[in-house]
């Protein structure tokens, strides 16, 4: 990188921070700061919840999927996420927002309390927010490295700088902020992700090689296949399931776009807008990376490293800048709407149970408590990630696939599926024995078992058997003892029924955070 490169980064940095402290002028109370107060357009929300779905892992890790195996990367990653998000549009999506338009909740777990029962909550919470830090800490790993790539900065001084722009900006300007800037970085994304495309289709004609022709080359022999190695049929299948309730709220910081939305029609066609972005852009970006191996010699065994090394090779100064950027984008786009979504959890699902001060905090003292929490959560995974390539965490693609994925499922079955009639008969102790036998079976899997097994346990089940474990006792517990009430039952309704929400849409959250109980039976 050049001067030239410094400046549009410098740039995009100080246009973050112009867009955060524009956004705080947007920001009264809680409400506003985690659910945008239920005005979000739902445009500008499926925007925002196509790339808070980005990271930088995708230019390290996924990019070393695409060097090694081709177009899998895609089938076995983003088309299930679009699948996963096109179902949940209108299976989740609607009902998500009702938890704010109608239970006026500011965030994703706080209804479980009358849901299921202050237990439940904290264990999803708690667990919730510790899985955020690993995975977080991914993602200011994967972008120190590409950045270690172009400007032979240290990893902890990459982490330290990204970061600190994201805290700034998501802290003062909350989900506005994120939202905002989501925006701004897509158009980055767009323009950077067009040039590399342009820029390696240009680079195959001077080597003679055409848009089709590329795939008969030697290099890529069996790129073509759209399920190799380890991403077979049994991960591609796992894999949608995973997204299918990940993409749609269990992560928790997609929910947040949905309940920020007008009502519930506007999150349904948010979700359907994020799902046709994730079906289409990334082919758009994939296709450099499909055609890495004619470019260059990765120098990673994995290839996470062949993204960033054809980037120098092919781009001139200043879109080279650019591209640095579009990594940049997504790390924070992701980031900083996970900080935002851990902030919700702690301070209006946690600090109540643990403190009795935060159950008198008013709109005032809540905001600073949530703006607190932002930087201590983006602090905690800032230190984690300076450790994401020890023996404990390994490598990047490793803590993303199998730690999150593998992890993800014993947290967000009680949380989503809770959300449908479907299942009003499990109660708290499907939900809670369903989730502790998920965190069961993961380390099960993952390391007993698989230190006895030669080869070790394929990927495919490491991921998806606690999933599959806290789904059936989830159903199988709420069959054989039921535990539904008239209460949760008038919950669930509320819920699932639909009407115009659209007079309650920026309706205030409470004052006293995790105040739910007397919300879910006075009203049809």
């Amino acid at each position: 990188m050049n001067s030239l490169d410094w400046a549009v980064l410098i740039g995009y940095f100080g246009v973050m921070v112009a867009i955060g402290i524009w956004s705080h002028k947007r920001v009264d109370n809680v409400s506003d700061f985690f659910t945008a107060g239920g005005r979000m357009p739902w445009w500008l929300s499926g925007i925002s919840h196509h790339m808070s779905g980005y990271s930088a892992v995708m230019f390290t890790g996924y990019a070393g999927i695409a060097y090694t195996y081709g177009v899998t990367s895609f089938i076995t990653w983003s088309f299930p996420i679009a699948l996963g998000i096109a179902i949940g549009s209108k299976l989740f999506a609607p009902r998500i927002n009702r938890l704010r338009s109608r239970l006026h909740v500011a965030s994703p777990l706080e209804y479980l309390k009358n849901r299921y029962d202050l237990k439940t909550q904290q264990a999803l919470a708690w667990s919730g927010m510790l899985l955020k830090i690993v995975d977080v800490a991914a993602k200011w790993a994967a972008i120190a490295t590409l950045l270690s790539v172009f400007t032979g900065v240290s990893l902890n001084q990459g982490i330290f700088i990204t970061g600190a722009i994201t805290a700034v900006y998501c802290t003062i300007g909350g989900l506005w902020a994120d939202a905002l800037t989501e925006l701004g970085q897509f158009v980055i994304q767009l323009l950077a992700g067009v040039s590399m495309f342009v820029a390696v289709v240009l680079k195959l004609n001077d080597k003679n090689i055409g848009f089709f022709d590329a795939w008969n080359q030697p290099a890529l022999h069996g790129h073509g296949k759209p399920l190799v190695g380890p991403y077979g049929t049994v991960f591609l299948l796992a894999f949608l399931f995973i997204k299918l309730f990940e993409y749609n709220g269990g992560m928790l910081n997609q929910a947040q776009r949905y309940m920020a939305t007008t009502g519930p029609k506007a999150a349904e066609r948010s979700a359907r807008l994020s799902a046709a972005l994730w079906l289409v852009w990334p082919v758009v970006l994939f296709f450099p990376m499909w055609m890495s191996p004619l470019l260059v010699h990765a120098q990673k065994p994995d290839g996470s490293d062949s993204y960033g090394l054809m980037t120098e090779q092919l781009l001139p100064h200043g879109l080279l800048g650019l591209v640095v950027v579009g990594f940049f984008s997504h790390t924070m786009a992701m980031c900083s709407s996970d900080a935002n979504a851990i902030s919700a959890v702690f301070t209006r699902d946690v600090a109540p149970v643990v403190s009795s001060r935060a159950r008198a905090w008013g709109e005032r003292s809540g905001l600073v408590a949530a703006r607190v929490t932002t930087v201590v959560f983006l602090g905690l995974s800032m230190t984690v990630a300076t450790q994401i390539n020890s023996p404990t965490f390994k490598d990047i693609i490793t803590v993303v696939i199998k730690w999150v994925a593998g992890l993800m499922g014993p947290i967000a079955i009680p949380m989503m599926l809770g959300l449908l009639r479907r299942f009003r008969t499990s109660g708290p102790t499907a939900a809670l024995t369903s989730w502790a036998a998920g965190l069961l079976a993961f380390w099960l899997v993952n390391y007993p078992i698989n230190w006895h097994v030669d080869g070790g346990v394929p990927l495919q089940y490491q991921v998806s058997i606690p999933l599959a474990v806290s789904l059936v006792l989830y159903i199988l517990i709420g069959y054989v003892k039921p535990e539904d009430t008239p209460e949760r039952d008038a919950l669930i309704e509320r819920i699932n029924t639909d009407g115009d929400d659209s007079g309650s849409a920026a309706v205030p959250v409470p004052a006293q955070a995790g105040a739910v109980e007397d919300v879910t039976g006075t009203q049809p």
